[in-house]
């Protein structure tokens, strides 16, 4: 049996599958199949193969943070400010997540183990409590606002709230009951490519190719700085930036039985997710931009549905169908995606069997976090009245103050050589990786100072 397959399946100290007998079970011999086909494509140097076997942790975490909150974040800057600061920004952003995620991706093949998991055994009850309910909020809450992309969808395509909701409850339910890992995965790639939908919408735009480029050249800063600017600043970051995803993408590496051999795949993993989530993104935004050169006041729009109807006679109903349409996919690939997020975190927080492999009797706290979460969710975008853009952007702020303490554990984590040997990050990673938890905290600290003082930039 390959070296690879015996490391991932014993438990520390341990000499492989052999030594771990109870693990024989449909987990161990589903992840044991994977790893068999990784290890023939690698020795039979089927190097695009081996990378679609790899693929999927990386591109999910990125493109499963466009949801639905941060496509209406992109909707609300383009219409609110164009093009020219925030495009720059936006791939500015993905570059941060990438930074973060690869660092993710090392913890997961160098210590097998997942977040929560890590951060109970190196730092205690305490701190992992503390990174739990930073997690358990953080999800809840954009758990919440998927399924106000779904409802927001629905509505333009005039389908009642609980048909919509009720339809994207059953659709997370049915990913779950797949229980198996690689079919998970690749059902929610196939959605995933949905979220590519926002270009063709920004062609439809007609946007100045001209225009796109010297805002990515000159990068001018935006006038008239205020509240609002810095309202969209955080959304942005949070719109590509958050706990979940760390949480995430290192459950599934492990999940998926990647090792120290697969790292640069990965890499590439997540690379390729971070360009693709960052031209849906950009594309969102130009697409938007379409209503600021129209005049159009967002401000009194109640969900992302508004946008969807205000671009139609700017860019066709064909366009605006797709708009609605990448909404709703925006947040379904989300809701599974973030919910099972939950479901690792919890699980390894309380020592229970974590694997989208396992059967509904061995994982029941494992699925049960995920379908109760998701009902969590989907009853609060129910309630009468709720005002939905605003609960929408409000999270992807929440989500960014909340990455600081995320990404203090995580940069903990891959500096302890103890557990990251040769895999601990270096200078450069360190510098990265402290320049993104400076930057949040600063923007953080603007955003309370200004909630305090609202008048403080009123002359700039």
């Amino acid at each position: 049996m390959p070296q690879d397959m015996l490391e991932f399946e014993g438990e520390p100290g341990a000499s492989g599958l052999l030594a771990s007998e109870p693990r024989l079970d449909r987990e161990a011999r589903f992840r044991a199949q994977d790893r068999l086909r990784v290890q023939q494509s690698r020795a039979g140097g089927r190097w695009f193969r081996l990378l679609w076997l790899l693929l999927g942790p990386g591109v999910l975490a990125m493109i499963g943070e466009n949801d639905g909150p941060s496509m209406v974040s992109y909707a609300t800057t383009g219409a609110s400010y164009g093009i020219g600061f925030f495009v720059p920004f936006i791939l500015l952003t993905f570059l941060m997540a990438y930074v973060v995620q690869e660092m993710a991706v090392r913890l997961g093949v160098a210590t097998q183990r997942g977040h929560a998991e890590l951060i109970f055994q190196r730092f205690g009850p305490f701190w992992g409590y503390f990174a739990m309910a930073d997690l358990v909020v953080g999800n809840l809450l954009t758990l919440v606002t998927e399924f106000i992309a779904v409802q927001a969808g629905g509505l333009y395509f005039g389908l009642a709230p609980l048909v919509s909701v009720g339809f994207g409850v059953l659709i997370v339910a049915a990913s779950l009951s797949l229980r198996r890992y690689a079919t998970w995965e690749r059902m929610l790639m196939v959605l995933a490519a949905g979220n590519l939908v926002f270009v063709p919408v920004a062609l439809l735009a007609h946007p100045s190719g001209a225009a796109l480029v010297r805002a990515l050249v000159e990068w001018r800063p935006v006038g008239g700085v205020g509240m609002g600017f810095v309202t969209l600043i955080l959304a942005n970051i949070g719109a590509t930036v958050t706990p979940w995803m760390i949480f995430f993408q290192q459950g599934a590496v492990v999940d998926k039985g990647m090792t120290r051999a697969d790292l640069a795949q990965g890499r590439m993993d997540t690379a390729i997710g971070a360009v693709l989530a960052a031209a849906a993104g950009i594309a969102t935004l130009v697409a938007a931009a379409a209503l600021f050169a129209a005049h159009v006041d967002v401000a009194q729009f109640q969900s992302g549905a508004d946008f969807a109807t205000a671009l139609r006679p700017l860019i066709g109903s064909t366009g605006a169908t797709l708009f609605a349409l990448g909404i709703i996919e925006a947040g379904l690939v989300a809701g599974m995606t973030i919910s099972s997020s939950s479901s690792y975190a919890l699980a390894e927080a309380l020592s229970a069997r974590h694997s989208l492999n396992l059967d509904f009797s061995q994982g029941r706290l494992f699925y049960g976090a995920a379908i109760l979460s998701t009902l969590f969710a989907a009853g609060i975008v129910l309630i009468p009245g709720a005002p939905l853009l605003a609960i929408t952007l409000t999270v992807n702020v929440i989500a960014t103050l909340l990455m600081a303490p995320a990404l203090l554990f995580l940069l903990l984590l891959v500096n302890d050589r103890e557990i990251m040997r040769d895999l601990a990050n270096g200078w450069k990673g360190n510098l990265a990786g402290g320049g993104i938890v400076i930057g949040i905290s600063i923007v953080g600290a603007v955003y309370g100072v200004l909630i305090i003082f609202p008048n403080l930039l009123a002359g700039l």
